[in-house]
């Protein structure tokens, strides 16, 4: 976890004290559930959230001598404690623990990623209806291709992040569980009883089946959804960068009035916030074929996943969670400069109306092959010497094309016609 991009309060979340916590809060569920079988007495579950102990400079101290975490954590949170101690980690094996201690933190943080994304769910679809219509020109392959509506864009990236919500919500479901069945999950030493009534008081579900470990299919799908989520907010991204260029110039992303954009150019405004999403997308993507890697373990169960997910866990809910955070706040504050927007149409002097051109003459008459050649023929050459293709047409199609159907075909605001039907799919909203 970078401090630079760990925001609160996921950030405190993966803290050390708090990883200690989730687990005393575990082994305590299980002293609950042993208490209401009536396999431990009756005050046992007081006694040990009386007497549990948690000193994280003690645990690792321990942890120096006896080489296992969990260990030092159980010696520590049990020192204080007396009959009690009895039953504290009775039947369970380090991963019961740390497993169902993981689903917790996941969950948490997990609930925290949901609520920042309705966030910006909310930023997106206002600025999708601000800009519904103000035409742009849409771009395929980076070159001017037709006008289209510039709030399409943000509800382009709206709809692909409420599918990503969505899917998060029911990844958040699958990793709802536990496991606490002992050594291999078999309950050899613990009912599968216990485990109900324990997770049921932790708010999870057992794992149908678990071997020493929750299967990481489980992670990895979550994981695979936190890689979804970047790659859209890396699509946002990347789109306001080239908007940004100095001869495209239709956003800006914020830039405060104390803010300096290079030590050497005093005039730049650099989309350094666009840049730092995009990267920190690749890092996200990165621990999903990571996540992917952690499923085959050897057997019941090796550790080889073990050291991935002390990075993996943290890095990817606070990385994820600040890219949120911080996307909020350039959809929130993104400059966007309608003239230039409107202006950029015309870059290409009319040919991005070739299309329209050429279905006119079809209905004028000609075959599709004869209009396409002639309009083509046009609109090449307009693009040699760079001149006015609406006068190229005017001249050459002033037997079948009058002056107000030229200047018909040249309006913008056409391609706009059908952009209500495409925002009614989203008027419940």
């Amino acid at each position: 976890m970078v401090e630079r991009y760990a925001l609160e309060p996921i950030k405190s979340l993966w803290s050390l004290e708090a990883q200690y916590k989730r687990w005393l809060k575990v082994e305590l569920a299980v002293v609950w559930a042993y208490e209401r079988l009536g396999i431990a007495p009756k005050g046992t579950y007081q006694q040990a959230i009386k007497n549990a102990y948690i000193d994280v400079e003690k645990i690792l101290d321990i942890e120096k001598e006896v080489d296992h975490d969990v260990i030092a954590f159980i010696k520590v949170a049990t020192s204080k404690m007396g009959k009690e101690a009895s039953f504290f980690h009775y039947g369970l094996t380090s991963s019961d623990v740390v497993d169902t201690a993981n689903s917790l933190a996941l969950i948490e943080a997990t609930n925290i990623i949901i609520s920042e994304m309705k966030n910006l769910l909310k930023l997106l679809f206002e600025k999708a209806l601000q800009y519904k219509k103000l035409p742009s020109i849409g771009r395929t392959h980076g070159v001017h291709a037709e006008p289209t509506s510039f709030g399409l864009k943000f509800l382009s990236w709206y709809s692909e992040l409420k599918r990503d919500l969505k899917r998060l919500i029911n990844a958040r479901e699958e990793i709802s569980v536990g496991k606490l069945s002992g050594a291999v999950g078999n309950y050899a030493h613990i009912s599968p009883l216990v485990e109900e009534l324990a997770l049921s008081k932790l708010s999870l579900k057992p794992t149908p089946v678990a071997t020493q470990v929750i299967p990481r299919d489980l992670h990895s799908n979550l994981i695979n959804i936190f890689g979804l989520i970047a790659s859209a907010i890396e699509r946002m991204a990347i789109e306001i960068r080239h908007l940004q260029k100095t001869e495209v110039l239709e956003v800006q992303e914020p830039f405060k009035k104390t803010q300096r954009g290079s030590s050497a150019m005093p005039h730049k405004k650099n989309p350094i916030l666009c840049e730092r999403l995009t990267g920190l997308s690749r890092i996200i993507r990165s621990y999903v074929h990571t996540a992917f890697e952690n499923i085959p373990l050897w057997h019941e169960r090796d550790i080889s996943h073990s050291s991935v997910e002390r990075f993996m866990f943290p890095d990817v809910t606070t990385t994820l969670h600040y890219m949120i955070v911080k996307a909020q706040h350039l959809i929130k504050n993104l400059v966007v400069f309608e003239d230039r927007v409107k202006r950029n149409i015309d870059t290409t002097k009319g040919l991005v109306y070739s299309q329209r051109v050429m279905l006119k003459l079809i209905e004028k008459g000609l075959t599709r092959e004869e209009a396409y050649k002639n309009v083509q023929k046009l609109a090449l050459k307009c693009w040699e010497t760079h001149s006015s293709f609406k006068n190229e047409i005017a001249k050459s199609f002033s037997h079948l094309l009058s002056k107000n159907e030229i200047e018909e075909l040249f309006s913008p605001d056409y391609y706009l016609k059908n952009i209500d039907a495409i925002y009614k799919r989203f008027e419940d909203e």
